[in-house]
């Protein structure tokens, strides 16, 4: 049977042999056509080109040359060589990019090396009489913190505007995180325990983080790391909280001190329902209160204000009534109900004593008898003035006490006029 190609009469005879007999079909299904011809890998050269000296027959046609008449007429690239240099361009170009991502780097890591250390000052006060004992609601009635509001309902918010450079969300912000943060480490039942920090760790700026952990482990008073200049907190073995329903008042304010910072500054006083760690349950007649005054000062830059964080800059506190001869860095150890003041004037310092000094080793005051005893007959029949004698006069070894201190209630919030 005649296959397509052949001749009409078929091979003629002595026209065939060699490998062509051996392989009779191995270039039947190959059409010569022209794109065939385009695409060979050589090319001969014409008779022109071949007569130059020292001309080949042929050439190499690589992706660089053009690939029709086109191409080799007027020295444009063709279409092979126009796709091979889109090819080059393409992955210069994504080295390009990934060199210039990887030294741009966008992941900026958290700014935590320039926030400045906290400094710190704790005053114990201590009671001029026996403390007076009765059921919470009771206290709260006869002291001054009867008109105050209940936990975060006692922390309000300023009047808010724009200063120069932060606007009026962005002040906002600030006010409430420094709330959040009031409320965190005043108020949370397990951080006045002592049994959890993270609730405040979590909101200040990394470059406190190390001093905050160092004050939660090793607290001292050397005004860097008292564990209770971040925060309240109760010694476990001395006292717990009898009533979680706790007074609050006090004020928020807010100014810009420069285009990258705004400082808010907080004055508040804290008053908690105590009671002995092993005694009475919570709302038994053996309560006793414990104030605590904190004026704080808390710093924002914009990125403090983004991810919800705060620098604190600075913190007084005054807490009492607490025994001036102990050390409360670590944690408030209250003067429970009946409990008379030990001593009057601060623990002794020793200048020659190496290490850090106890920087708020001086520093200690004496509650006025009104804030301690609003009213005598809060006084519980076993607590008569062991001590109705009057306290011992301060001599030159007491020179570093603080005459009577009473933290007083804050004026009502009042709406703050920004800088500028």
């Amino acid at each position: 049977m005649a296959v397509p190609g052949d001749p009409p009469n078929g091979t003629p005879e002595g026209t065939g042999g060699g490998d062509d007999e051996l392989r009779p079909d191995e270039y039947r299904s190959v059409v010569f056509d022209e794109d065939f011809v385009r695409a060979a890998r050589l090319q001969e050269f014409s008779a022109q080109e071949r007569m130059g000296e020292h001309a080949r027959a042929v050439r190499s046609r690589s992706i660089w040359s053009g690939g029709g008449s086109a191409g080799r007429g007027n020295g444009t690239p063709g279409r092979g060589a126009r796709q091979g240099m889109l090819l080059v361009l393409l992955i210069a170009s994504a080295f390009a990019v990934a060199v210039y991502l990887g030294l741009r780097n966008p992941y900026v890591p958290p700014a935590g090396g320039n926030a400045e250390p906290l400094s710190s000052t704790v005053v114990p006060l201590t009671p001029s009489s026996a403390v007076p004992g009765g059921k919470p609601a009771d206290l709260y009635a006869r002291s001054p913190a009867a008109e105050y509001r209940t936990g975060a309902a006692g922390i309000t918010l300023p009047a808010v505007r724009r200063t120069h450079h932060f606007t009026e969300s962005q002040v906002v912000a600030a006010l409430s995180i420094a709330k959040d943060y009031l409320v965190q480490s005043s108020l949370d039942p397990d951080v006045l325990s002592g049994t959890a920090s993270r609730p405040v760790r979590v909101l200040l700026d990394p470059g406190q983080l190390a001093q905050f952990d160092e004050s939660m482990t090793s607290p001292s008073g050397d005004g860097r790391h008292a564990a209770t200049g971040w925060l309240v907190r109760f010694d476990p073995q001395t006292a717990a909280l009898a009533d979680s329903r706790v007074r609050v008042s006090g004020t928020l304010a807010f100014e810009e001190v420069s285009p990258e910072a705004l400082v808010v500054t907080t004055d508040h006083t804290f008053v908690y329902a105590v009671r002995g760690a092993s005694g009475p349950p919570a709302g038994s007649d053996a309560s006793s209160l414990f104030t605590v005054r904190r004026e704080l000062r808390l710093r924002f830059d914009h990125e403090d204000l983004t991810t919800r964080r705060a620098e604190l800059a600075s913190s007084y506190v005054m807490a009492g009534p607490q025994d001036c001869a102990a050390d409360p860095a670590g944690g408030f150890r209250p003067l429970l109900a009946g409990a008379g003041p030990t001593t009057v004037g601060p623990p002794v310092s020793d200048p020659y004593a190496s290490g850090h000094p106890r920087r708020t080793a001086g520093l200690c005051g004496v509650m006025d008898p009104a804030a301690a005893a609003p009213d005598p007959s809060a006084q519980p029949p076993s607590a008569q003035p062991a001590a109705s004698s009057p306290p011992p006069q301060a001599g030159p070894a007491d020179a570093g006490a603080v005459p009577a201190a009473r933290p007083q209630a804050p004026p009502p919030p009042a709406s703050v006029s920004p800088v500028g």
